[in-house]
């Protein structure tokens, strides 16, 4: 027994991609660096040191006096004792103008007169403490320094950029179809019939 039968027979339809890919070229030209860097300017300003050791009252305890100091103590000393001496002659005027007042000045006078004076003695040290002076001026430093700033004239090159895009390209490769067949049918009329 033969059945009506409807065949069906499909293809699928295909689609071809063609794919450029992208390309991109990136070049980076190096800077170019143009860099100065001035010196520093330092000004340095010193003042020496000074000591000074001043040995001349060390030198006079130890009577080693210079010519000129000696003089001016001479001088000294004796305006000293002429002054004295002045006062001792006019002393003595008046205890003999006083004679009448009774004592023995005449004797007096002349003891005083002929006799040594006495000194005292005592211990001292040669030279003396602290005879030898000292000062001291210690050194001054003046620093001037003028910091100059670096020179920049650096050109910054940009990158160099070529870009070229993919491309996707679609076209159908396979159209689809669909093929109907028809088996043991009849036509009959507007309808089919079966016939078994």
């Amino acid at each position: 027994m033969q059945l009506p039968q409807i065949r069906l027979q499909s293809t699928f339809a295909k689609i071809a991609i063609e794919t450029t890919p992208p390309v991109q070229e990136i070049e980076q030209p190096p800077a170019e660096l143009h860099l100065q860097q001035p010196p520093a300017e330092m000004k340095i300003e010193t003042t020496p040191s000074k000591l000074t050791i001043d040995q001349t009252k060390a030198w006079e305890d130890m009577d080693l006096k210079h010519i000129f100091r000696r003089i001016e103590e001479f001088a000294q000393q004796g305006y000293e004792d002429w002054l004295e001496g002045i006062a001792r002659v006019s002393r003595q005027g008046d205890e003999l103008m006083r004679i009448e007042d009774g004592g023995d000045p005449i004797a007096d006078q002349a003891k005083e007169n002929s006799e040594d004076p006495i000194y005292d003695l005592n211990i001292t040290w040669i030279p003396s403490l602290f005879s030898v002076k000292t000062n001291f001026e210690p050194a001054k430093v003046h620093i001037d320094v003028k910091v100059n700033k670096p020179i920049n004239n650096t050109k910054i090159n940009k990158p160099i950029i070529n870009y070229t895009p993919g491309k996707v390209t679609t076209e159908l490769a396979q159209r689809n179809s669909l093929k109907i067949d028809f088996v043991n049918l009849r036509f009959v009329g507007t309808n089919f019939e079966i016939s078994i």
